[in-house]
């Protein structure tokens, strides 16, 4: 029988954690503060969420981005717990 190629999930790790450090992100600084911004394509956001900038909904199917703080004094797994999703634009002029 031939051997399979592909990664074994691992149960210890916190998949919701590795999914968001493993995309295309970047890091920004505004309001005096290090961000890290990570745009979400229109396939990936399947849920819905309220955007900070303006109170409206983000619906599935839309392209947005989640922002957190890089330079959390607590650490990235409380800094990615604190994240949240933003209107593209809402984020730009925010």
């Amino acid at each position: 029988m031939p051997r399979s190629h592909r990664r074994r999930p691992d149960p210890a790790r916190d998949d919701s954690f590795e999914r968001l450090l493993a995309g295309w992100k970047r890091t920004e600084d505004r309001r005096g503060a290090t961000w890290t911004v990570q745009p979400i394509s229109a396939a990936q956001a399947v849920k819905t969420y309220s955007c900070p900038g303006c109170a409206q909904e983000i619906p599935p199917g839309t392209a947005h981005v989640v922002v957190w703080r890089a330079d959390g004094i607590l650490g990235d797994a409380a800094a990615l717990a604190d994240r949240r999703h933003w209107h593209t634009h809402c984020w730009r002029i925010g």
